[in-house]
Order: C-alpha cells, then sequence, then structure tokens
C-alpha cells in the first residue's frame, strides 16, 4: 500500500495521445509519456485491498482476470510512489521479461480486476508498468546479464515470438546454450511483423533482442523448421527442443466470392505493410496497398483494428469494420460481466478513434455478417453484401447467431480484409514430429508439463493453448522454461 486513502484523494490519470488527425500521418508510437510526479501520483491510488485480484492471472468466463506473469503490481506501485524506481524495476523483472511490450501492448486485464474499480477508475497499471522499465533504460540499469557458468545442455527454441524469447531468456538464465530458429528475416515474430509500429516500436522489440544477444543467446533468421531443416534433425541435435511457433494459420472464409482480387487476410496485409515500411520506408512498394480504396474489415478484434490503422495511414478512401457482437454497454453489467472480469463496455481503441476524427464516426458496425463478397467482369471485388444477426439460444441449448429477415445492405469495397481469428497451428511440423494435437489441432501439452508425446519436445505460447495474449505468451515460456530445465537437470532454478 502506498498512502491509504490516494486512491480517494486522486483521480485516475492516463498520458495523453497524440491527437488522432496528427498521429495518422506517420507510423510512430502514438502514446506520450507522464511526468515523473504524475506516475508517483498515480502509484499512490493502490490500495490496501487485501486479496490483489490485479496479479491473480485465472480465465475467468469470456477472457482474462488479472495478469497472466503475476506481475507484483502492489509491490511495485507502492515504490514508484515512494520514487524507489530501481527497486521497482527489479520487482517488475522478477515475474516479466519484457515490460516493455505488455506496457505498451496488453489489453490489462489487471486494471479489470483492480479493486479500486469496484467504486471507481482503476489504477493506472499499464501505465506505470511501461515507466518503470522505460525509466530502467533512460538510468542505464537494463544491462546484459549473461549466466555465470553453463550448463553443457544445448536447447532449440522454434520461434522468437514473446512465448519463444521468454522460454529462451529464461533457460538462457539457467545456463543453457540456447539457439532460436526463425522464418522470418527479423527476430520478434508478431512483435515484429504482427503488431504496427504505432503500437511497437520496432526498435524496442530489437533493443530488447540485442540484450538477450549480449546474454549469449544464437538467433538463426530466415530458417523455417519443417522446411529449411528437418524437424527431426533438430531433435536429434540438441538436448530439448520447445516449439513456439504460434497459431498462425488463418481461420478460412469459405463464402461466395471469398477467391476474388482485392480479398486478402488480415496477417498478410499487416505483415507486408510493417516489412516494407522497415526495408524502405513504404518506397519499395512491396505491400497491399489500400490507398483510394474503400476497405471492408471483417472481424472486430484488435487484429482488426490494427487493420483499420494501418488503411488509414495508406490513404484509404473510406474505411468500415464488421463484428457479429453486439455494441457494448457503456458502464459493466454487475450481473453478465461483474468484477473482477474484464469489463465489456463500449470503448475506442486507437484505430476507432483515429478514423472517427477522419471521418466523423465510429467505423464499426456491429451484429452484421458478410453474406458474399461480388466483383466486376474483371474478377475484382466491387461489393459486399450484409445482413444484421442476432444471438439465439437453438433448441439444444447452443447460442448461435441467426439472420434477422429484412434486413440486407450491400457495401461498396474495393478491399476487403479477413480478420476472423487463426485456426492454431501450421501443422508441417506437427506432422513431421508425429505430435499429438487436440480437437483445434493446437499442439498437445499439458498446462503445468509443456511436454508432448514426443521425448525432448516442448510446446508453449498459441502452438500450445491457441490465440491469445501477448502476456499469456509470456507466461507460457516461463513455465514452459522451467518445465525444460526440471527436464534436463532434475530439479529447475527458474521461478
Amino acid at each position: 500500500m502506498s498512502t491509504p486513502t490516494g486512491f480517494m484523494e486522486y483521480k485516475r490519470q492516463l498520458p495523453a495521445d497524440r491527437e488522432p488527425a496528427e498521429r495518422i500521418k506517420d507510423w510512430e508510437e502514438f502514446h506520450k509519456h507522464m511526468a515523473e510526479e504524475e506516475l508517483r501520483t498515480q502509484g499512490a491510488r493502490c490500495m490496501d485491498c487485501g486479496t490483489p485480484y490485479c496479479h491473480t492471472g485465472i480465465d475467468m468466463i469470456g477472457g482474462t482476470s488479472g495478469c497472466p506473469v503475476h506481475n507484483l503490481i502492489p509491490e511495485w506501485n507502492n515504490l514508484v510512489y515512494r520514487g524507489l524506481w530501481k527497486e521497482a524495476l527489479e520487482r517488475l523483472h522478477k515475474t516479466n521479461n519484457f515490460p516493455e511490450f505488455t506496457g505498451r501492448i496488453c489489453p490489462a486485464p489487471c486494471e479489470g480486476s483492480c479493486t479500486v474499480g469496484l467504486i471507481g477508475q482503476p489504477v493506472t497499471i499499464k501505465t506505470i508498468e511501461e515507466a518503470i522499465i522505460e525509466k530502467g533504460f533512460e538510468e542505464g540499469w537494463v544491462v546484459p546479464q549473461p549466466p555465470e557458468k553453463r550448463t553443457g545442455k544445448r536447447v532449440a527454441v522454434v520461434g522468437s515470438g514473446p512465448a519463444g524469447l521468454a522460454t529462451a531468456a529464461q533457460l538462457n538464465k539457467a545456463g543453457h546454450t540456447v539457439t532460436v530458429y526463425e522464418r522470418s528475416d527479423r527476430v520478434g515474430g508478431l512483435l515484429m511483423y504482427g503488431i504496427p509500429t504505432m503500437k511497437l516500436d520496432k526498435n524496442v522489440v530489437q533493443r530488447r533482442v540485442d540484450l538477450l544477444k549480449a546474454e549469449g543467446i544464437q538467433f538463426i533468421t530466415n530458417t523455417e523448421i519443417g522446411k529449411d531443416i528437418a524437424a527431426q534433425q533438430l531433435v536429434d541435435e540438441y538436448d530439448a527442443v520447445v516449439l513456439c511457433g504460434g497459431a498462425t494459420k488463418p481461420r478460412e472464409f469459405n463464402i461466395e466470392g471469398a477467391d476474388l482480387k482485392g480479398v486478402h487476410y488480415a496477417m498478410d496485409f499487416l505483415n507486408g505493410s510493417i516489412k516494407s515500411y522497415l526495408d524502405s520506408n513504404l518506397e519499395d512498394g512491396n505491400y497491399i496497398s489500400a490507398k483510394d480504396k474503400d476497405v471492408i474489415v471483417i472481424g472486430g478484434g484488435d487484429t482488426g483494428s490494427d487493420c483499420v490503422a494501418t488503411s488509414l495511414r495508406h490513404g484509404c478512401r473510406t474505411i468500415t469494420q464488421f463484428g457479429t457482437h453486439t455494441q457494448a454497454p457503456m458502464e459493466r453489467d454487475r450481473i453478465n460481466n461483474p468484477w473482477p472480469q474484464f469489463p465489456n463496455v463500449y470503448t475506442l481503441d486507437y484505430a476507432q478513434e483515429e478514423a472517427k476524427a477522419l471521418f466523423g464516426q465510429d467505423p464499426r458496425e456491429f451484429s452484421i455478417m458478410t453474406t458474399k463478397f461480388v466483383g466486376d467482369e474483371e474478377g475484382n471485388l466491387k461489393e459486399l453484401h450484409t445482413i444484421q444477426i442476432e444471438r439465439i439460444v437453438d433448441e439444444t441449448g447452443r447460442k448461435i447467431y441467426q439472420p434477422i429477415p429484412g434486413t440486407e445492405r450491400v457495401f461498396p469495397a474495393q478491399m476487403a480484409m479477413i480478420a476472423i481469428g487463426f485456426d492454431g497451428p501450421e501443422q508441417t511440423l506437427v506432422e513431421q514430429l508425429g505430435l499429438e494435437t487436440d480437437r483445434r489441432t493446437n499442439v498437445k501439452a499439458r498446462y503445468g508439463k509443456y511436454n508432448t508425446n514426443v521425448d525432448k519436445v516442448f510446446a508453449a505460447g498459441d502452438m500450445r493453448r491457441g490465440q491469445s495474449l501477448v502476456v499469456w505468451a509470456i507466461n507460457e515460456g516461463r513455465e514452459a522454461a522451467r518445465e525444460v530445465d526440471k527436464y534436463l537437470m532434475g530439479a529447475t532454478v527458474l521461478v
């Protein structure tokens, strides 16, 4: 606890964002930072709540409650309030390898379960988290910390996303020699190519990768396991292999006209834009452009919103985002969405805020379903046909979406992005190793053990649990590293 009455004395404050109409002109991060004194005041709002649900990290109905990496939030809030920034950084790094990532892109389920939120606005946990790690870099406190000795054990990590990086960081800390294989030309997985630069500057990612390299981790890029190197070869050459390849197989959208020119999967659109921006500031033209087009984004999640923001920066003519869900209420439903569940309330995220600033309204259409794509004589997309839907309970008790007759509409569009999620990991490596999978085609590895049915092979992150949050990926990477360390050494030094 910082001060017993801080949550009553001080109001919640957030750092100002750059003006939407201005920031869509570039690809830089849109957040500004708060002054140190303001951050200390925000830390003072953390109350003596007895049971701090903010760091529980559990799956509740419909979402996550609390921090999946179990950040010691009340402790570092108090240390920030007292001006003890270095000590706060030490507490933060005990549970989270990459707070500079989570402090920027995590949806902050910790704040949704903050006890102060029961009677007012929650503590600005995410803002304080980012401030702590950035203070650490500014002061030179974040430096390479290679292990004092090596165990002689060699571990291969497949995939350099958040789960892979967390696994590698922890196993390297335990003294094992770790090699990370990445099929792209840059390290970082979705941190590098899946998340736009305005949410996560790629220099921030590279800064951490450089630290991991300095600590002794080897990264091999442009190498796809199962294609450039046989999966079994990896198993034969290393003492353990950890699969952190993510859930990158896009969910198919099998409706009429889905093969028309102008219909794209969201990640193809986002990855191409990010790579072209990093390679040439978009001058090479090696990306799918939304310039001067009427764009429809199908999918109401974060990936869909990133497509909206990217399209705006390309210079689209109009932008609309479809979601099958209903518009959320303005306030938390205390019966169906009680604390400490993540609050399902109406908000504008950064992309929707930008679209509203440019076009005058929220770009989202709720409770809507695309029925077909229609093209012109040359096979180019020209419009989408839709119908409104409602969620009902059928005779078997299942909740299903039902079309509402008479609500058909037509939207002009020369470009559509499909952002409806993923159907698990790609199967090449899975099939080569003969790995068991669950009904969703995720690699079957027991939570708490992370070992697969193949000796020496472990799985973690989205590849094991399915599409999820970055913070869950970090959690899984840390936990898998503990189990690999136990497997190799009989016990673990990792926490």
